[in-house]
């Protein structure tokens, strides 16, 4: 399925935003760091699987800044989006994307197995590292990272359900606590920040 033009644009507007705030608030690639949540209780925490069958945790990724997103292979829209526009910020990062470990945590464990991920991830992105767990897994990562999902039930969609989630982006600074979210209703406020 290839991206309408409108799909293209906000893509584009919203990777130039991130990329525009993470550089502007002196972040790894502006050579000072700057937390933006002094809040130690929210710390990147889990242990799940990755699209190529390796167990997974966070201490995997020390050192390294974050940028998490919840979302589903089945997804329609959002989660495309989300991740079109983490793999735009990834590009345009150039070599300090070196410094970011960006990663799909899915809230549909029942149908995205590795493989599922393994077939899926690359598409957007090579650095991208596509994580699922079992249930119980899925949604002890949840609450540590204040995610909302629930399986909706549709008949008409294949399979017979659906994922409602959050669609935000969050960042995570190199010692796993929490830095900041970027939602889809705040890229014109970065833009305007940004400029």
């Amino acid at each position: 399925m290839r991206p309408t033009k409108l799909q293209i644009i906000l893509w584009s507007a919203a990777a130039v935003a991130v990329v525009s705030f993470v550089v502007g608030q002196g972040l790894p690639f502006g050579g000072k760091e700057r937390a933006l949540n002094d809040d130690p209780s929210f710390q990147a925490n889990f242990e799940l699987t990755d699209h190529r069958g390796v167990v997974r945790t966070d201490e995997d990724f020390s050192g390294r800044w974050m940028l998490v997103f919840f979302g589903f292979t089945n997804c329609p829209d959002v989660c495309p989006t989300g991740l079109a526009t983490i793999a735009r910020v990834m590009d345009d990062l150039g070599s300090n994307a070196e410094q970011i470990q960006p990663l799909l945590i899915s809230v549909d464990p029942e149908r995205d197995n590795p493989a599922v991920l393994a077939e899926y991830v690359p598409q957007f992105h090579p650095s991208i590292i596509g994580l699922t767990g079992s249930p119980d897994q899925i949604k002890r990562t949840a609450r540590t990272f204040n995610i909302y999902y629930e399986r909706i039930e549709e008949a008409a969609i294949p399979g017979g359900y659906t994922m409602g989630h959050s669609s935000s982006i969050l960042l995570f600074g190199p010692e796993g606590a929490f830095i900041r979210s970027y939602g889809y209703s705040s890229a014109n406020a970065w833009m305007d920040r940004a400029t």
